[in-house]
């Protein structure tokens, strides 16, 4: 199932040591890890409307709380409907993240992946999974989905025999957190000018 993180709202850092830059350097680990807890401790129980998160927040409701939520909504775990924020499910997330809406992921996902940019492609969708806090086996599941529903496997130009094997070889993608966004763009170019 999808992990839950709780990320810096400002640089997504995940212990005390933020960003330089960032607007909330200096504010301890437990206390940005408290403001998520705050969050989704209330949407855990029922769905609410924003302005009784900020009056049933256990404490007082900061720019760090009102941050963390923009972030949870920008990530897509917290949702509206009706007038109240929903906090999504595992299932429900997993679904949703399942196929890539933003550019240039979007594109490679429907797409697939063309000879010259198979190694840009496959790292970017191992990365896309990884970031959204899929687990390896699960990343690994919908990584090799994709390369038989989008006819990248078909399209040839893998040294791996399998696509198990070509996804496995990307497993240090995986475990180190690389980002996305570099490669997607750069495979996008290719696959634009070819599919």
């Amino acid at each position: 199932m999808p992990r839950f993180d709780y990320p810096c709202p400002g640089c997504r850092t995940t212990n005390s040591l933020h960003d330089a830059d960032c607007r909330f350097e200096g504010t301890q680990w437990p206390t940005v890890e408290k403001a998520y807890v705050d969050i989704v401790s209330l949407l855990s129980v029922a769905p609410r409307t924003e302005d009784s998160l900020s009056d049933l927040s256990h404490g007082e409701w900061d720019n760090l709380h009102t941050a963390a939520l923009e972030y949870l909504k920008r990530q897509q775990r917290v949702v509206e409907e009706d007038g109240a924020l929903r906090l999504l499910t595992a299932a429900e997330y997993k679904e949703l993240v399942s196929e890539p809406t933003r550019e240039p992921m979007r594109t490679l996902y429907l797409k697939g992946s063309v000879p010259g940019c198979h190694d840009n492609a496959v790292f970017a969708m191992v990365a896309w999974y990884e970031m959204v806090g899929l687990s390896w086996a699960e990343t690994k599941e919908h990584v090799v989905e994709w390369l038989h529903d989008s006819g990248s496997w078909d399209r040839g130009g893998f040294e791996e025999a399998t696509p198990e094997q070509l996804v496995e070889s990307k497993r240090h993608v995986y475990e180190a957190g690389y980002g996305w966004k570099e490669k997607a763009q750069a495979a996008k170019r290719v696959i634009d000018r070819s599919v």
